[in-house]
């Protein structure tokens, strides 16, 4: 098989081959015929530049037509002296490239054994460090980059005894090995080997993934790929990992491709695999590294009756820590089986119905609206009954909404309680059933009531339900009944009792989980909350008619098709198709709010733009208050208006949020400061404009500074480029989301003033929804494990995390959201109405309805409470200086976030290049090694770099991979939503699919397979398409564009008025001080932030909360300021004073002297001196623990300690 590689390459190019490739062997050439790729194997003495293999591989592919990939794999005759020799070499440059501000390469023993390089290493700090780094993982990227060495790298802690996989290469689709003569016949041979492969294939026994073990190799496995992650190396080659499940366990699948496009497995399929079982140390457990696979079908559960059941009791995410149906899937499985309808009751709640209607529309079923309650007799406190209501009509409904309001307003005890009296006055249009065993019949009937009473139970309700067996066997176990025999007796009589009333009797699953698989996920929910009967789960799966049927045969077959098809449709009959939310818009009134907001525009153009506005500015402005006034926005647009007009005469500055900086409305009329015009220089004295078509430049801020041609003065560059479309949609009819940063100190005001505009009475709290977050969901299996004593591998948890995240736990509030009802209409029209987390004290009153549930029908106004207008009202206040002014092009200002220069310190100083420490937006860990990758220069990149970091999966395992691995720069990589649509219609997408496309990622909903061909089509690159399906949320750029400025607008502070600025940042955004260690000095200051960096990820939250404080004060030593002590006379309550070369303490940064104490200080010495520490303590009436802080800070300095005199001194 070994033949000289010189021979071989000249036989392909005809030419001689380079000299470092003279005594070169070829071990073996693997053929991948699916992917038309060879990987020679060449024997060589000395290790090769990783360029040359790249040149010389190159020479070969141009000479071999029908390949299309080709890989030269250089393998070293002496693989552990050579790996030895380089790791000795290249010391300083591992230690740098991979130990970065650490010691760790000095704890760690290179060992090399020909089949691997193992880092060993006795000390745990090292060990987590390359575990959380995936140093292993850069490492082998390394040796490929630069010598194309494929080295297996791992970490072992001494002791860790791991088998050495007998490969040091992954295993990619199964190879066959050609023989140097006969390359050129491999098309022909592979195809038929490729063949046999997949015959053998499916015949082979996939092995059941919760049987796999280490020490078996080759395997076939079969299941669902419920996950599936991307990652880019080096080389620009991917790693994808496939996340298979047989819903026994989970397997990673991994592979290794050199495009994106021989990727053929997707998310949801089911496939059959087969390839090398081997334990993973990036993914801490066996991985199967795929050599074939083939697409199979997935075992579905049908519904193939000919008459179809109908569902009358269904419970979703939202039944609080109980249900586990998503309730998308549940409609969309029901449509599936072609059931005419099916019915939403959740426990005590409506929250599922706005989803549910969007469901019934997409899959074009019928459904309907109800509710399991809690009926109650009088009090609340009394053991309540469960009750189905169902609503009949749009009067059911309204009443439905009412009673589910009362039930948490005013009756809430444990959960949600409807009094008897109540349902009887709201009845009209709402149908009655029995519900489950908690229901009052059932309860009556294991209490052995008599027949007369059961009558007059059952004659209440409109219809009465039934259950399979297994709902029930808890009741056999608790010892409450005998056994199934009196389980199917309770049923008889209750289907018995319905023939005599002539009360329709049906069969319902009570579902909980939709498939029988998905037990395992409300098994750790209760278990978790303590059940003690977790583990023997009822099976509260979505049944099949034929499922229903069977389970009640013992009815005979003529009722058991009564009460599981007949019925249910009788129900479902009587039953109208509603609406739960209506449509339309439906704003407050204010009497020429059009007309208003037209004049304003209008006089903000001409008070900027002049007389003669230019025909581009006026084209937009008109564009925009068309679609505002013809959908009916005005009204919104004028509170906004109005709020902020408000606020800034009051004082206080507005930072907008959201996409309402896309609006040129919006900007003129006050409400953003943003302007969304093309980047252009105006006059403002001449009004002379002129807009500047320079792709190269992203924001007006940005443009060299000119002089006005017209009358000679300095014009003022401006302009963020933003399409208005982001807003409001190219159809301009998305209703508005106006969100508005007030400050902290105001936020109560602003919202008081929404009330004395519309009324208190039509002014709500936005509800929200807590569900079960995916680290709670963690929190849950791992606790499940312990308590149970199983080891569950990574990659199940993960799937079982993702099975539990999202289900409800409690309600709350937005926190600054209001909803505002017009007049005219009641609230009960759009949502019932709660306490946020039932907290009846509180004295609050939301939606019931997540507020995002309303949001195209009701008027929602973000007015949140922040710290940046609070901040800049008090640097405004010490400085004289008003931040509207600061010029956004300071250069000495934007050279801070790329350096420390500005600020007169090094590096070393503050140990940190960049001098953002402190900058809202820009002053943590993380955007301050993003501006260390970054170094931007401009405006425009700060705002790139802002749309990064405030995304979900937008820069990590995104963004910052391709701009690391050179396939993407920062100017091109995804930054912010507008990007997305920008690009799309660039590339030839039509404008509202683009925009349509951007709605789905910016919303974390990735991209439908029709939106992936067409981008697909337009020649979108594969990177961009696999970018859009990580991303879970995306910033606007208006939204980082009002951040950047703020936080511009504080750092000008910084450079210019030091010690204004952190007298403002200690005084309102430090939550933890060290007053010992601040007052210690510089070297105080840098040992405690280098004590609590040791901890690492293990530093306790306040430890972490401390460290951005440290390091401001750190920044402020270096910068020759310092702390003076708290000083009773001199010192305010709670904030920072700028004092002589420094700040002064206030009393509130003193440990145990809390806010009301410090204030009590500062009221006492207005009344004068005091006389001694006695007369201190007697006027401010400070405890005994204040009182000795004080004294240790050496606060009382003079004063004597009794105010008696002491004659005989």
């Amino acid at each position: 098989m070994i033949r000289d590689f010189a021979s071989f390459y000249k036989e392909i190019t005809g030419k001689d081959v380079p000299t470092v490739w003279e005594k070169a062997r070829i071990h073996k050439i693997e053929v991948h015929s699916r992917s038309k790729a060879w990987l020679i194997y060449v024997q060589v003495n000395d290790t090769l530049p990783a360029e040359m293999v790249r040149h010389t591989t190159k020479e070969v592919l141009e000479h071999i037509s029908y390949l299309e990939h080709l890989e030269i794999i250089p393998l070293l005759s002496e693989p552990s002296r050579r790996i030895n020799e380089i790791i000795n070499s290249k010391r300083e440059e591992l230690s740098s490239f991979f130990f970065a501000d650490s010691n760790f390469i000095d704890h760690i023993e290179w060992n090399c054994t020909g089949k691997g390089l193992d880092l060993l290493t006795m000390d745990e700090e090292t060990y987590n460090y390359i575990i959380e780094k995936q140093v292993c993982d850069q490492l082998a990227n390394w040796f490929q980059e630069e010598y194309s060495l494929r080295v297996l790298v791992r970490v072992l802690g001494t002791g860790n005894e791991y088998e050495i996989p007998s490969e040091t290469i992954n295993a990619e689709h199964k190879a066959e090995v050609l023989e140097i003569k006969d390359y050129g016949r491999v098309s022909k041979q592979t195809g038929k080997r490729d063949k046999r492969k997949r015959e053998l294939l499916e015949q082979q026994e996939p092995i059941k993934l919760s049987d796999l073990e280490e020490g078996l190799k080759t395997v076939v496995v079969e299941g669902e790929v419920w996950k599936k992650e991307i990652t880019t190396i080096r080389g620009n080659r991917y790693v994808i990992s496939y996340y298979l499940t047989d819903y026994s366990d989970s397997l990673i699948l991994k592979t290794f491709l050199d495009t994106l496009d021989e990727d053929r497995i997707e998310e949801g399929q089911w496939i059959k695999a087969t390839g090398n079982l081997r334990y993973d140390d990036i993914a801490r457990e066996l991985v199967l590294f795929v050599e074939s696979y083939l697409p199979t079908q997935k075992k579905v559960r049908n519904d193939d009756a000919t008459q179809k059941r109908i569902e009358l009791h269904a419970h979703t995410k939202m039944s609080a820590m109980d249900g586990l149906c998503n309730v998308s899937a549940l409609i969309k499985r029901a449509a599936e089986w072609q059931h005419p309808a099916i019915t939403i009751t959740d426990h005590g709640c409506t929250q599922a119905f706005p989803e549910a209607y969007q469901a019934s529309l997409q899959h074009k079923i019928k459904v309907i609206y109800g509710v399991e309650g809690y009926l109650v007799e009088d009090d609340k406190k009394d053991t309540p009954y469960h009750i189905v209501l169902l609503a009949c009509n749009q009067t059911g409904l309204r009443n439905l909404y009412h009673l589910v309001s009362i039930s948490y307003m005013n009756h809430f005890y444990r959960q949600p309680r409807i009094p008897r009296q109540e349902l009887e006055e709201h009845r009209e249009g709402i149908l009655l059933g029995s519900a489950c065993e908690a229901g009052e019949l059932y309860q009556a009937l294991l209490d052995g009531s008599t027949e007369e009473n059961l009558e007059k139970i059952a004659a209440f309700y409109d219809y009465l339900e039934i259950q399979p067996l297994a709902n029930n066997d808890f009741l056999i176990r608790e010892g409450r009944v005998k056994d199934q025999e009196h389980l199917q007796q309770l049923n008889r009589c209750i289907v018995e009792l319905g023939q005599r009333l002539n009360k329709p009797v049906v069969a319902t699953g009570d579902i909980h989980f939709l498939d029988p698989q998905d037990e395992v996920f409300r098994r750790i929910i209760q278990s978790g909350q303590g059940y003690e009967d977790s583990e023997a789960q009822a099976p509260l799966f979505f049944k099949t008619t034929a499922d229903m049927l069977e389970e009640f045969s013992y009815l005979g077959k003529e009722e058991a098709q009564a009460v599981v098809i007949d019925n249910p449709s009788l129900i479902n009959e009587m039953v109208e198709v509603l609406q739960p939310v209506p449509d339309g818009f439906y704003p407050p009134k204010i009497e020429s709010a059009e007309e208003d907001i037209i004049k304003l525009t209008w006089e903000g153009a001409y008070k900027l733009y002049g007389d003669k506005i230019p025909e581009e500015i006026k084209a937009r402005i008109e564009r925009e208050l068309d679609s505002i006034t013809r959908h009916g926005f005005s009204v919104l647009y004028l509170i906004a208006h109005k709020l902020v007009k408000k606020s800034n005469q009051d004082g206080y500055l507005v930072g907008s949020r959201g996409s309402v900086g896309s609006s040129m409305v919006a900007y003129l009329t006050g409400i953003t400061e943003v302007n969304p015009l093309p980047p252009h220089r105006l006059c403002p004295s001449c009004c002379y404009c002129e807009i500047v078509p320079d792709p190269a430049v992203g924001c007006g801020v940005d443009l060299e500074p000119q002089d006005c041609p017209s009358c000679g003065n300095s014009m003022r560059n401006d302009g963020f480029d933003i399409p208005f479309e982001t807003f409001l949609g190219f159809e301009g009819d998305k209703v508005p989301d106006i969100d508005l940063n007030f400050s902290g100190d105001y936020q109560s005001k602003a919202h008081q003033y929404v009330e004395e505009l519309f009324g208190s009475e039509n002014v709500y709290r936005a509800g929200t929804i807590s569900t079960i977050a995916e680290r709670t969901a963690y929190g849950f299996v791992k606790k499940y494990a312990e308590e149970k004593q199983v080891i569950i591998k990574n990659s199940e948890v993960d799937r079982l995390v993702k099975g539990i995240t999202g289900v409800r736990r409690t309600t709350g509030q937005h926190p600054g959201g209001l909803i505002v009802i017009p007049q005219d209409h009641d609230i009960l029209e759009f949502t019932p109405l709660q306490h946020p987390a039932d907290n009846k004290e509180s004295g609050v009153i939301t939606t019931h309805f997540e507020y995002h549930a309303i949001g195209e029908q009701l008027v929602k106004l973000d007015i949140l409470g922040h710290d940046d207008p609070t901040v800049i009202k008090q640097l405004e206040d010490l400085t004289g200086v008003k931040a509207a002014g600061i010029p956004l092009d300071d250069k000495q200002t934007m050279a801070i976030f790329s350096s420390v220069e500005p600020l007169g310190v090094t590096e070393d100083d503050i140990s940190t290049s960049v001098g953002t420490y402190g900058i809202p937006e820009f002053g943590t860990r993380f955007v301050r090694q993003m501006l260390e990758a970054t170094r931007p220069t401009t405006f425009a990149e700060l705002v790139r770099i802002s749309g990064l970091s405030h995304g979900t999966d937008v820069w990590l395992n995104n963004a910052q991979t391709l701009i690391e691995g050179e396939i993407a720069s920062l100017n091109e990589v995804i930054c912010t939503r507008d990007d997305i649509m920008i690009y799309l219609i660039q590339q030839g997408i039509e404008k509202n699919r683009a925009f349509q496309i951007m709605e789905n990622v910016r919303k974390g909903k990735g991209l439908k397979d029709g939106q992936v061909n067409i981008m697909q089509e337009s020649q979108v690159p594969p990177w961009y398409i696999e970018s859009c399906k990580k991303i879970k949320y995306m910033f606007p750029k208006a939204h980082a564009v009002a951040y950047v400025m703020m936080a511009f607008r504080i750092a000008y502070f910084k450079v210019y008025y030091p010690r204004e600025f952190y007298a403002s940042f200690f005084s309102i955004r430090a939550e933890d001080f060290e007053a010992e260690t601040m007052l210690g000095g510089i070297d105080n200051i840098s040992g405690r932030i280098q004590e609590i960096n040791r901890m690492g990820f293990k530093a306790p939250q306040k430890e972490k909360k401390l460290l951005p404080v440290l390091e401001l004060a750190l920044e402020m030593n270096a910068r020759g300021f310092k702390f003076y002590p708290v000083d009773i006379y001199g010192s305010e309550a709670h904030r920072f004073t700028v004092y002589k070369e420094g700040l002064l303490f206030p009393f509130s940064a003193l440990p145990n002297v809390g806010s009301a104490a410090a204030q009590s200080i500062v009221e006492a010495r207005a009344g004068g001196s005091f006389i001694s520490v006695e007369d201190f303590q007697q006027r401010t009436r400070l405890n005994k623990t204040a009182m000795e802080v004080l004294k240790q800070h050496n606060c009382f300095h003079g004063l004597p300690e009794s105010s008696q005199i002491n004659l005989f001194a």
